[in-house]
């Protein structure tokens, strides 16, 4: 049936049927080209350590292919546009420019979202750390936005909307939109302020003393930021929230601290001294105590049942496990100091008084008592 068909037609009555297969012919070689092309450069480029080319590679190669076979098909549809006047070919004249609209914007927020992972990443950098997880996000956010109101706007332009009425209709929705969602706009321009005050940063460790918040920043979004609390439950808080409550960052600590009551026996008065001195010289010349950060022991007060002094310094770690493993060396070490003396940690201990007359009775009940339980045994 297709023979019978091919038969039939004559060449000679389609004159531009050769130039559309030819296009088409075309468009697909130069695909196959620009393909081989893009593999070889990434060889080349494979050995440098910069974040463009390579985002850019990535995030061109796909676009690529489909804007060339757009320009192909146009090129053939144009061909074809020459012999005919029917009203479809110029609605797809308006969406091949919208296409191309399209492709253009994927390649644009693919750039910034391979750069915005390779600057994550670290790999492609000269530093030991990647850069600010919080920055990175926040720039790569603003500048995805921007590409795609853009290219909605160019789209609509050349779909035969006016931009100005969009943009005029905008301002006045905009207004309305804004009562509808106060919260919703808080919380964004709550966002905003934090990417741009950066009291946290993505990863690290924080916590509120007005509300009960406490764990690690995993994500900062537009509308509410994601906390992994210290139990593994993820807690979601709205921006506007950070406006109004005081944020403690212990991440951005520089020492922690170790501060420690100690109470030594009255009956070790004596030796009091000499052992508030030597915990010092040990403590000065510890190799994890940072000598540059307030260092005191001293004997602070008589408690009920101990001559009391504290030791007040700083590690130079931050790390909470390293931190308590420091801990418990100074505190088994400054035990150890006090056994040195002669003397040891008191306990609490109670030491009750007795008038003479109390004494004697109740020392006199308790001989009655025993005479009385001898009694009973030689019966």
């Amino acid at each position: 049936m297709f023979e019978n068909w091919l038969q039939k037609v004559q060449i000679e009555d389609y004159p531009w049927l050769w130039k559309v297969f030819a296009a088409i012919l075309v468009t697909a070689l130069l695909n196959y080209v620009v393909g081989k092309l893009l593999d070889r450069l990434k060889t080349k480029l494979e050995k440098t350590h910069t974040v463009w080319d390579d985002a850019l590679l990535a995030s061109i190669r796909r676009p690529a292919y489909w804007m060339i076979w757009l320009v192909g098909f146009s090129y053939a549809l144009q061909l074809i546009l020459q012999t005919s006047d029917a009203e479809i070919f110029s609605v797809l004249n308006n969406l091949r420019a919208v296409l191309a609209v399209l492709i253009i914007t994927w390649f644009l927020v693919g750039l910034v979202r391979e750069v915005e992972g390779r600057l994550l990443s670290g790999e492609y950098t000269k530093q030991e750390e990647p850069f600010d997880p919080t920055t990175v996000m926040a720039i790569g956010k603003l500048v995805k936005t921007a590409i795609i109101i853009t290219a909605l706007l160019v789209a609509m332009q050349t779909l035969g909307y006016s931009i100005s009425g969009v943009l005029a209709f905008g301002g006045i929705g905009g207004i309305a939109v804004g009562f509808a969602a106060k919260d919703l706009l808080a919380n964004f321009f709550g966002g905003l302020m934090v990417y741009l005050d950066r009291p946290f940063a993505v990863g690290e460790w924080i916590r509120s003393p007005d509300q009960n918040i406490e764990g690690v920043v995993e994500n900062i979004g537009w509308r509410q930021t994601r906390i992994r609390t210290f139990d593994q439950r993820p807690l979601y808080v709205p921006n506007a929230t950070f406006t109004q409550i005081s944020v403690e960052n212990p991440s951005r600590m520089l020492n922690r601290r170790i501060y420690e009551t100690i109470g030594v026996r009255y009956d070790d008065a004596r030796k009091v001294a000499d052992i508030v001195r030597d915990v010092k010289d040990y403590l000065a010349s510890h190799d994890d105590i940072d000598q540059n950060k307030t260092l005191i022991v001293n004997f602070n007060s008589f408690g009920p049942s101990s001559l009391d002094f504290f030791i007040y310094t700083f590690t130079k770690t931050t790390n909470w496990v390293a931190y308590h493993e420091i801990k418990q060396r100074v505190l088994l070490d400054v035990l150890g100091i006090i056994h040195q003396h002669g003397a040891d940690v008191a306990y609490p201990t109670t030491t009750v008084k007795l008038q003479q007359e109390v004494a004697d009775q109740i020392e006199q009940g308790g001989a009655e008592q025993g005479a009385t339980a001898q009694q009973e045994t030689s019966a």
